[in-house]
């Protein structure tokens, strides 16, 4: 039985992230799968160019490579910034891919050179962004964050790495099979990565409000009556009550762009009033929320774990239990039989 080359498997592994990845919520195709699809198709270009031959590869191959950092980049600035930000931004992000376009067919020889700077700088600039913390992801759910906070840093350092391969092609190592064997495989096994990544992040955005919500969310804040808060107790005050009076914590797709809208208060100065006051990000805070609605559940209830996990606002059981064992101490069903212990004894 013939096998299926390397980079025909990468494409495949990749169209499969991208179908969950699409599918999921009935998220639309934005920045993260664009992104994903583009991995796909630079695999079966390098394939064709590696394994076959095929001569016009080697004109696609480094514009489709020119695109991949640009494109990364407005994946995660869609979880940071409103679309009109975006918008505004992105096209100074299609020069690179102009510039190495046109390169390829008038001037060759610098085009290595130019992808390593254009992988180095916006892996360097993905990396900035990701020592900002989890709540620089605005638009990310709570419960799915800092797993895209994790994935934003590995995209960064795996485009540095993808400099350092650049670096390896440019100094010609093909001349012996065996060095360029493993510069290819390099190539494949950071696209299936760097794909994955991106794949964790893009599932991690909530799904737009519906128009008539985020009017009613718009209506109903808390701002103060004399207009802004002012000072981080006033802005954490607004937010217990959003959580303790509203129960804004059991909405699995609460983002720190709703809790905002709902607060009247900016995001960044939310952000910036928790780490002030408590040391930790937003969602570290709302997941305590959901941790202490987990547990009067767990010891009230008869209810299965699973269900209260629902109830209280999550949505995985790796961050149920990852949550409760950083808050509690104990996992969801050692704290129920603890409980229950504690009522036999008294």
């Amino acid at each position: 039985m013939p096998s299926i080359p390397l980079p025909f498997v990468t494409a495949l592994l990749l169209v499969v992230l991208l179908t969950r990845m699409v599918g999921r919520d009935g998220i639309s195709f934005r920045p993260l799968s664009l992104f994903v699809s583009l991995c796909a198709v630079q695999a079966i270009v390098l394939g064709l160019r590696w394994n076959f031959d095929w001569s016009p590869a080697h004109f696609f191959q480094p514009i489709l490579a020119a695109m991949l950092p640009p494109l990364a980049w407005l994946g995660f600035e869609d979880l940071r910034r409103p679309d009109a930000k975006i918008r505004r931004s992105s096209l100074l992000h299609v020069i690179p891919m102009i510039v190495v376009a046109v390169m390829v067919f008038v001037w060759s020889d610098p085009i290595d050179m130019a992808l390593i700077v254009l992988f180095f700088g916006y892996g360097c600039a993905l990396l900035w962004a990701a020592r900002q913390g989890p709540d620089t992801l605005s638009a990310a759910r709570f419960g799915d964050a800092s797993a895209a906070s994790r994935a934003l840093a590995t995209v960064g350092v795996l485009f540095i790495v993808a400099a350092a391969v650049e670096i390896a092609i440019a100094l010609d190592i093909g001349g012996d099979s065996g060095p360029a064997m493993i510069v290819g495989f390099a190539n494949f096994v950071l696209l299936i990565i760097v794909g994955y990544a991106a794949a964790i992040a893009g599932r991690s955005r909530a799904p737009e409000e519906p128009h008539s919500r985020v009017a009613d969310a718009q209506g109903q804040v808390l701002r103060p009556a004399d207009g802004a808060p002012e000072g981080d107790a006033q802005i954490l005050a607004i937010v217990d009550r959003l959580m303790r009076e509203r129960k804004l914590y059991r909405d699995p797709n609460l983002t720190l762009d709703r809790l905002a809208r709902r607060a009247g208060v900016p995001a960044r100065h939310i952000s910036a009033a928790v780490n002030r006051v408590h040391g930790r990000n937003v969602s570290q805070i709302v997941n305590e929320y959901r941790v202490k609605e987990a547990q009067q559940l767990l010891a009230e209830t008869a209810a299965p774990v699973t269900s209260i996990m629902f109830e209280a606002g999550f949505v995985t059981k790796s961050n149920f239990n990852r949550e409760f064992l950083r808050v509690t101490g104990l996992n969801p069903s050692g704290y129920r039989r603890s409980v229950r212990h504690a009522e036999r004894d008294t």
